[in-house]
């Protein structure tokens, strides 16, 4: 999903509206670290937990960017420790602040100005290190893909994400045309359960089978033919419980999971997605459909 340039604009808009200058402590955004554009967007959410600065689809807009930003400095060498710390520390300042001081309404002033453009962009990319999401918050009426990563598995195509459309709720899906065989049997993602493992797992693979957690699929049925990859005629949509995505958004930006495809004969067809910003994605979708 290409992001053209007036869209490149405003998120650069947004980005310098998200310094809270003279009240969030660091850099200016050019020099910025990820760790302090991590500060500044935990400030300015925790100013208007506090203070009710914005309207819900504002805040949904700032927590997608927070976000981002927590995922920004993760990939940059970040820790779980630390990235608390931060955000901690912005809250403390936050609780300090008083909600008619001058100096935050000037703050608050220019992330509804930056932010104006932000309400109107349906679409959004959210690059990971190796794989990303692309999100849609355009309005149809069939099913389409609200938030969307893609891979294969041989020489099958699978597509894993929010699939929603006009009147209907966001549902957690994988889509998945097989080429060569029959349909499988049953489908679960494969994560590191948080609850026996609360350190990231940061190896290109799934952690040991003790500290894995996995979340079967609910429901099957065929894939509307907007979900397909260009050039399939048929599929299957496996959807999953909104505590999968729950659990997804919980993940360290840099981790793995797997959809795990279970056939009759006991064989197991493995698809691997990258955590990324999922969670940044599902807060974007979160400000409705445009």
């Amino acid at each position: 999903m290409r992001i053209g340039s007036s869209t490149r604009r405003t998120q650069a808009l947004i980005a310098a509206a998200l310094i809270a200058a003279p009240v969030a402590a660091g850099p200016g955004m050019a020099g910025a670290a990820p760790a302090d554009r991590y500060y500044e967007r935990s400030f300015v959410l925790a100013a208007n937990a506090r203070c009710g600065l914005f309207q819900p689809q504002l805040t949904a807009a700032l927590t997608a960017a927070a976000w981002q930003a927590r995922g920004a400095a993760l990939r940059a060498g970040g820790n779980d420790r630390d990235l608390a710390e931060t955000a901690a520390r912005a809250r403390a300042r936050a609780a300090a602040t008083r909600c008619d001081s001058p100096d935050l309404k000037t703050v608050s002033g220019r992330v509804r100005d930056a932010f104006s453009g932000w309400s109107r962009m349906a679409r959004m990319n959210f690059p990971g290190e190796r794989a990303g999401w692309s999100a849609d918050r355009a309005a149809y009426a069939r099913p389409t893909w609200r938030l969307m990563q893609a891979t294969r598995t041989g020489a099958s195509p699978v597509r894993f994400g929010m699939v929603g459309g006009m009147g209907r709720s966001d549902q957690l899906a994988a889509v998945v045309s097989w080429q060569g065989r029959s349909r499988p049997t049953g489908v679960r993602i494969v994560m590191r359960d948080a609850t026996v493992a609360p350190r990231p797992w940061l190896a290109r693979e799934l952690p040991p089978q003790t500290q894995r957690r996995a979340v079967w699929a609910s429901g099957v049925s065929a894939a509307d033919a907007g979900l397909l990859v260009e050039g399939r005629e048929a599929g299957q949509m496996w959807v999953f419980p909104t505590s999968a995505a729950d659990a997804l958004s919980a993940l360290d930006p840099r981790e793995i999971f797997t959809v795990e495809f279970l056939f009759r004969d006991g064989s197991v067809a493995r698809s691997t997605f990258e955590t990324g910003d999922f969670a940044a994605g599902r807060a974007f979708l979160s400000m409705g459909q445009t």
